[in-house]
């Protein structure tokens, strides 16, 4: 990870899905000028391949290698790092040639092979926190990805699951975590989607995202995960939870300055 100690925290951002390479570079180029302006060290998200969906004919994406591309392009054109997900081991190969840091989705955070394959690319891994376990349980996954060699790790809380269509944000978890040692993060998106909808897709509440992300820099998160998209109704994947990108701006204002609040020496 790049020297973020003169910043008060760091961004992940991007859309849920690589739908298009008009779409993921203009969000990638607005977003950059954004934090640009506001002092903010930024890292472009998309994925490029979404394998954990509710039904069969939901969207998955455009091509593992087509996505890639476009990843890479994203990197080149606006000089950026970039992540996404990874669900197998053999998928590390390829996507480590493209990704600066490799995200461990929730579901996944306990898949030793995974965990170890990923530790091995020598990249930062983002280990997302699953829904179903305790903020002290992820110093295992994280001890899997030490022990294999790789210190650079980052976790990420993003709720834990609260009877069948609910998600709930123990804001405990965030000094809990960083009590590995290891940079924590908050995602602002997913913690407010409504899982196991009887529709067969996932809802959310794009409403609290901004309460989420002024509860988390008030406990101290090191990074904002926030998924962004210029029109959240019209995304391919996971829109109901979306921030649409013209909010992005507010939403990282009083972060800074809620930040600024509550780490002021006293």
């Amino acid at each position: 990870m790049q020297d973020t100690s003169q910043s008060p925290f760091f961004l992940i951002a991007g859309p849920c899905a690589i739908e298009s390479e008009e779409i993921v570079m203009q969000i990638a180029e607005d977003v950059k000028s954004l934090t640009d302006k506001l002092g903010i060290p930024y890292i472009f998200k998309g994925s490029y391949r979404k394998a954990n969906r509710s039904r069969l004919d939901s969207f998955t994406g455009i091509g593992d290698d087509k996505a890639l591309r476009i990843l890479e392009k994203v990197k080149t054109a606006f000089d950026l790092r970039v992540t996404s997900d990874v669900h197998q081991v053999s998928e590390i190969s390829a996507a480590a040639q493209v990704l600066d840091v490799i995200q461990i989705p929730a579901f996944l955070c306990r898949q030793t092979d995974l965990l170890v394959a990923a530790a091995k690319t020598g990249k930062v891994v983002n280990i997302k926190k699953g829904q179903f376990l305790s903020p002290e349980s992820m110093q295992f996954a994280a001890d899997k990805v030490a022990q294999s060699g790789n210190p650079n790790i980052l976790l990420t809380e993003r709720g834990n699951t609260f009877g069948y269509s609910n998600l709930v944000v123990d804001f405990r978890a965030i000094p809990k975590m960083q009590a590995t040692g290891y940079p924590v993060v908050m995602d602002c998106t997913h913690s407010l989607q409504e899982p196991n909808q009887l529709s067969g897709v996932t809802g959310g509440d794009p409403t609290m995202i901004q309460t989420i992300v002024n509860s988390a820099i008030a406990a101290g998160a090191d990074g904002l995960f926030l998924e962004v998209h210029p029109d959240p109704s019209k995304a391919l994947s996971d829109g109901a939870n979306m921030l649409q990108i013209d909010n992005l701006e507010s939403v990282l204002k009083r972060a800074l300055a809620i930040h600024e609040a509550t780490h002021r020496q006293l």
